[in-house]
This record gives C-alpha cells, sequence and structure tokens, in this order.
C-alpha cells in the first residue's frame, strides 16, 4: 500500500470516529431489502489542466488549463443516477455519471515539452498568456462506482455508513489552440505550433473508502446528508465529497446538495488536480 493511500485511510479513519462519537448504538431489526433509486441533475464547473503525451513525430505537447468556466456554458448532454439497496446494517451502493462537457475560450497553454534539444527528455517551456487567442476543450466522461458498506451507527436521528469499493472513470478529451505565434527553441525550430489541436483518452481505477451519512432536523421533513470518498490507484489521488439536505414528500424525497469530484495523476499523466464541482437536485424514491 502506497503512502497516500495510508494516508487517506487514516483520514476517513478519523472521519468516521468523529462521526460515530456521541451516537448511540441501535439495533437495525429491518431484514427485508430496501431499495432506493435517485435520478438526478449535477452542474459542475470544471477546473485544472490536461497534460497530453507527445504526439509521434513531434517536437512537443502542450499542458493546457480548462476553466474554471460557468456551468451554463459547459454541459452537453448528462446521465446521472444513484441507487442503493440495503438489508439490516449492509448496503450496496452504486453511482452513474455521464457529462458531455464543452469549455469555449476560458482555458489557455500553460507549457509545452520540448523533447529535440535533450531527446527522450520532456523539458516544459513556460507559453506567456499574452501569446493565447482562443483555447478550447471538450470533455466526454463516464464514471461507475460501486461500493459496500456497513451501518456502524444509529440513533432515532440520525446514522452513519462506512463503505469501501471502486471507481471507475474513463474521460476522452480534445483540445485546440490558435497563439499569435509559433513556439520555437533556438537551433530546433517549431515546438508548438500557432494553430492545432490534440486528443487523449484514459481509463482509471481506483479503490475508494469513505462514509456517508444523515441527521433528520427538527421539523422532521428536512434530513441534513453527507457524503465524503478518498482513494488511490491508477490515481495518486481522488476524492469526491457531497454535503445537502433533502425534504419528504409523499412520493419520496427531493435532494438538494453541493458535490466537488477531484481526480490527480502523476506529473505526466493527463489529469493534473483536475476537478468538477457545482451544484445537484435530484428524487429519491424508496421501494420494498
Amino acid at each position: 500500500m502506497n503512502s497516500t493511500m495510508i494516508r487517506t485511510c487514516a483520514f476517513v479513519a478519523m472521519v468516521a470516529s468523529l462521526a460515530g462519537s456521541g451516537t448511540a448504538f441501535a439495533e437495525d431489526s429491518s431484514e427485508e431489502w430496501r431499495f432506493q433509486l435517485t435520478p438526478y441533475v449535477w452542474l459542475p464547473t470544471i477546473d485544472g489542466s490536461l497534460k497530453y503525451n507527445i504526439p509521434p513525430g513531434s517536437g512537443g505537447s502542450p499542458e493546457i488549463s480548462v476553466g474554471p468556466t460557468d456551468w451554463l456554458e459547459l454541459l452537453n448532454a448528462g446521465l446521472l443516477l444513484s441507487g442503493n439497496a440495503t438489508k439490516g446494517r449492509f448496503g450496496l451502493y452504486g453511482d452513474l455519471v455521464y457529462l458531455s462537457l464543452e469549455s469555449k475560450n476560458d482555458g489557455r497553454v500553460l507549457s509545452v515539452d520540448d523533447t529535440v534539444t535533450i531527446p527522450g527528455t520532456r523539458i516544459p517551456i513556460p507559453v506567456s498568456a499574452d501569446l493565447s487567442l482562443n483555447t478550447r476543450s471538450d470533455l466526454d466522461g463516464l464514471l461507475l462506482s460501486f461500493t459496500g458498506g456497513y451501518q456502524f451507527a444509529e440513533s432515532e436521528s440520525s446514522a452513519a455508513v462506512v463503505f469501501a469499493g471502486l471507481r471507475y472513470f474513463d474521460v476522452d478529451v480534445r483540445s485546440s489552440w490558435d497563439l499569435t505565434a509559433d513556439i520555437t527553441v533556438p537551433g530546433t525550430g517549431v515546438v508548438l505550433p500557432a494553430q492545432g489541436q490534440i486528443g487523449s483518452k484514459t481509463s482509471l481505477v481506483d479503490g475508494i473508502i469513505g462514509i456517508r451519512g444523515h441527521k433528520r432536523l427538527s421539523s422532521g421533513k428536512w434530513t441534513a446528508e453527507y457524503y465524503l470518498a478518498a482513494g488511490a490507484g491508477d490515481s495518486d489521488l481522488t476524492w469526491n465529497a457531497m454535503a445537502g439536505l433533502s425534504y419528504k414528500f409523499g412520493w419520496g424525497d427531493l435532494l438538494l446538495a453541493y458535490r466537488h469530484l477531484e481526480y490527480d495523476q502523476s506529473a505526466d499523466s493527463l489529469l493534473q488536480d483536475f476537478s468538477f464541482s457545482g451544484p445537484g437536485i435530484g428524487g429519491r424514491f424508496t421501494f420494498n
């Protein structure tokens, strides 16, 4: 287990212990399966940078910033669905997110890796912001999470669950740029042309651990809910946090929340401190 995963486990364990302190433990008498399905809308802003691999036969490849931008400019399409099945203290949880996002002239070329001056060695050359006319990135991402959990604490108004599982992230990104001039290195010529485009695709599988729970507020209709998970694997670190409120109606629950999802890979990989962050709204339906 690497040091990142060790720190993640310690952090989540600390959160779990704090969440459980002062919470009465109670035996759950329900031995029937209980199912919940939550279709929802998430409107995230994307932020971070994309570090592309160097194309064959090219002298360099750009690192391009993306955002932050207004989510109204980003979302082309989306499909979001979460669900769970619980029996007694044990539960299975799943989450599906598909987003097609487009950024428009809100990023820029940060640097370009020169591999001509010293073959086989990537030397980053900073690119001035003054050279950027237009930089655009498109992203299609599929996120699947599957976890199993155990309800370790419960009272009349609250409950907390620890869980562990896997998260899969498949992302396909394409970027184009328009600069005022070619990026050149003396004696080697053009490293990055003034206009160009590039794309890359990666699939990441990470182990995750976390805690989720809820606490009913005094009115009885309102409930505060939270979710925190972190992990590593193909990523150096990925973490996901959600906090929100739900209101109970006759047909089910209306959920209002804010969600942050972040990925960070190694220094030479595609996603560099890449995050999705924004509000969401959903309807939760319960079946027995």
